[in-house]
């Protein structure tokens, strides 16, 4: 698929998720019903780790706490990051709470903003969109502690479970725009490639890469026209994933290993750098020879579902094609891994 025939699937989905919409498919019936069945033959797969033994790890890693402690000023409070999603945004599949990509996030958020951060995460494996209605809540609950910055984790269970991807996007913008109206930035990254999953064989492969880059587009209007950002994991699940399958996944060969958690923080931890102001403003100008400049919104979100990294923020609110967004490819940050310091309930 082009990069403008996903653009405008995407338009279409993320105005049926707007007007209240619920048809539009992201492939046909049929071709979802075999993809459905090599993702559960995939799950049993990875339930039974592929018959050696190694399945998944049983629980997520607690990461919850302060990161940066060492950064402590008097009088200065902490940044806030909270982590909602699913079991990417979780971090399951790894063994210690550093290794998650929330751990990860803070840590790096921490050492550029020399500030520390503390960490919540209130992602539940397993996960689809209609479930950040409740941890929104969570993530709002204290009116004294409203995050400085939520990245949101989804999409894959969406795809496997045939939710209509008007109703996903529905569901993350409506999220998006609950966390900024209380004051948060908020990054998204788009859903991952399940095209990628080990188990899964061609050509489903490709029916999947297909839907999930269909959706992560969708996603990333959705977000961004609620003054969200987002940065496209999709291919971090996909060639740097299916070259080296054995150190980038984990052992269930499904969830991300502890690298492939940290090469995915090392594309979103930019962004939510940017949206705390904490980067360079020279970086924040587009730099052509990376490609990078304003786009009608639903042509950036195709083009950054189509490459690793990319990020993708709001512009200008209208333009001769609509909403208008800047296309950012950032260099990639090697983050710090730290365990958390607990912290008490008031902190």
């Amino acid at each position: 698929m082009t990069s403008m025939s996903r653009a405008r699937v995407a338009r279409r989905i993320a105005a049926g998720a707007a007007y209240g919409g619920g048809g539009i498919g992201l492939v046909g019936a049929a071709a979802i019903g075999l993809l459905l069945a090599e993702v559960q033959l995939a799950k049993r797969q990875v339930r039974n780790g592929n018959g050696n033994g190694n399945g998944a790890t049983p629980h997520v890693p607690q990461a919850e706490g302060r990161y940066g402690s060492s950064y402590t000023v008097p009088g200065e409070p902490p940044l806030r990051l909270v982590m909602l999603g699913d079991s990417t945004a979780a971090g399951q599949g790894v063994h210690r709470g550093g290794q998650t990509p929330g751990a990860l996030l803070a840590s790096g958020l921490a050492a550029v903003a020399e500030r520390p951060v503390v960490l919540r995460n209130v992602a539940l494996p397993g996960a689809t969109s209609d479930d950040l209605d409740r941890q929104v809540a969570l993530a709002l609950a204290d009116p004294a502690q409203i995050p400085d910055v939520c990245v949101i984790m989804i999409g894959a269970n969406d795809v496997t479970t045939r939710m209509p991807p008007t109703r996903s996007v529905r569901h993350l913008a409506a999220a998006v725009r609950r966390l900024r109206t209380a004051g948060a930035e908020v990054v998204v990254g788009t859903c991952p490639d399940l095209g990628t999953i080990e188990p899964v064989q061609q050509p489903l492969r490709w029916l999947a890469r297909r839907a999930c880059r269909q959706l992560a587009a969708a996603q990333t209007i959705g977000a961004v026209e609620q003054g969200g950002r987002t940065v496209s994991l999709g291919d971090l699940l996909g060639p740097e994933f299916e070259a080296n399958p054995r150190e980038l996944f984990g052992p269930d060969s499904y969830h991300p290993s502890a690298e492939g958690y940290a090469t995915a923080a090392m594309a979103v931890l930019p962004t939510v750098c940017a949206a705390l102001g904490l980067w360079p403003a020279e970086e924040e100008r587009p730099d052509a020879s990376r490609r990078e400049g304003f786009l009608p919104v639903a042509r950036a979100a195709a083009e950054a579902a189509s490459e690793a990294g990319t990020e993708v923020t709001a512009a200008m609110s209208t333009g001769p094609k609509g909403p208008w967004a800047l296309l950012k490819r950032r260099r990639r940050r090697r983050v710090p891994v730290s365990e958390p310091t607990p912290i008490s309930p008031s902190s």
